[in-house]
């Protein structure tokens, strides 16, 4: 995980995580909908996924 994903994912969460998959861009841009910091949060969790 890099520093400028990191910050990408305060930023905008769902910008950060484009590269993993069309589903993960959706579910952390429904989250990022229901409040920003969930958003955030989801998008650590996916960009920490190691998988």
């Amino acid at each position: 995980m890099s520093f400028w994903r990191v910050l990408l994912a305060i930023i905008f969460p769902p910008l950060s995580v484009i590269g993993k998959g069309c589903g993960s861009f959706v579910i952390v841009l429904l989250l990022t909908l229901c409040g920003w910091v969930p958003g955030i949060i989801g998008a650590l969790v996916i960009l920490n996924n190691t998988n």
